[in-house]
């Protein structure tokens, strides 16, 4: 029996073959779960394509974060589908391409950031809450929010604020027997890390950083540590952030 044997997982951000979220659902699947997965506007003819390389093709409901209607309706959505959930998988983030330059970023930018990257794991936890409950789990994918990283910008100044979210969500969210917990993976290239000017800088340094070394080709590790956060194996663990990064966070500079 799998270790996510009989789970029902909503799973976002399914946009490419190589993404965290696309082996998470693989994985999840592989390991008993039914999986339902979410998309939204032009970006919901990739994931109907990506979902089909899955062993079994999911059903996709509609969800854009920033859309409150989208939010309002995820409940009676995923209900066509499964009647409850037991985990989510927030693997959202975007930013303008002027987020990435700290000093000249306007308000606007840095906001679209905050909304989609960060306030957007409190929205989707109230959207999913009404199909949760006792030993759920909410796992997201966060890039560890410690350091001023080069060209991260705004998205890091984001991944502070999402990482903080989590910590709330858990406070809040724990009364009701639901675990929030984050996975700091390493740099992976996926199509977010594509649009981040500079990424490769990140690609150069972090297998040198990382004692374990590091392939940024690899989603598998980091897709494994979210499907063990959404299992039964860490029941007593919430607000936490594991890292899966070849062990770079620990290194002095």
């Amino acid at each position: 029996m799998g270790m996510l044997e009989g789970k029902k997982l909503l799973i976002t951000g399914v946009l490419m073959d190589s993404s965290i979220a696309f082996h998470v659902a693989r994985l999840a699947q592989e390991e008993g779960a039914e999986v339902v997965l979410t998309s939204f506007g032009r970006t919901m003819k990739i994931t109907q394509a990506i979902a089909k390389r899955l062993p079994v093709t999911p059903p996709i409901v509609e969800l854009d974060v920033a859309n409150q209607d989208d939010l309002d309706a995820l409940a009676d959505r995923v209900r066509e589908h499964v009647d409850h959930l037991d985990g989510v998988l927030h693997s959202i983030g975007f930013a303008p391409q002027g987020a990435f330059n700290f000093m000249e970023g306007t308000w606007e930018d840095a906001s679209t950031a905050l909304q989609i990257s960060a306030y957007s794991l409190k929205a989707l936890g109230v959207a999913a809450l009404p199909l949760m409950g006792q030993g759920a789990s909410i796992v997201g994918l966060t890039f560890d929010a410690k350091f001023a990283w080069p060209v991260y910008d705004w998205m890091g100044v984001a991944k502070a604020a999402f990482e903080a979210t989590n910590r709330y969500l858990a406070r809040d969210l724990g009364p009701k027997g639901i675990r929030c917990n984050l996975v700091a993976a390493g740099p992976i290239r996926t199509t977010a890390a594509k649009s981040i000017p500079g990424f490769k800088h990140f690609e150069e340094v972090w297998d040198e950083r990382a004692p374990l070394g590091w392939d940024v080709n690899d989603p598998v590790p980091a897709a494994q540590a979210c499907a063990a956060l959404l299992s039964d194996w860490f029941p007593a663990t919430t607000g936490e952030i594991l890292h899966v990064d070849g062990g770079a966070h620990a290194m002095g500079g």
